[in-house]
């Protein structure tokens, strides 16, 4: 399987993102990448985010955005497998 690949932008770690990326970093099963920009300027200066396989995670607080984002793996990972199981009983 696939390491999950999250994705942070620099200009967002005003917010804290930072500290999430560096628990996250932590992990070895997550792919972790920083990026000077990920061009979602509205979201970057309003509130913590970070990119879940390419889909925009965000949360009130970076506290909160570390669960959005194991929770958003969790969730693309079980509709992985979902489909996986179906395209094995097809």
């Amino acid at each position: 399987m696939l390491k999950p690949i999250i994705e942070f932008c620099a200009s967002n770690m005003h917010h804290g993102t930072d500290r999430v990326m560096k628990q996250l970093e932590a992990n070895p099963e997550l792919e972790i990448i920083e990026y000077g920009c990920l061009g979602n300027c509205g979201e970057c200066y309003l509130f913590p985010f970070g990119m879940v396989n390419g889909e925009i995670v965000a949360a009130p607080s970076a506290d909160e955005l570390f669960d959005e984002i194991m929770k958003a793996v969790g969730e693309q990972d079980a509709e992985r497998e979902a489909l996986d199981r179906l395209i094995d009983d097809l």
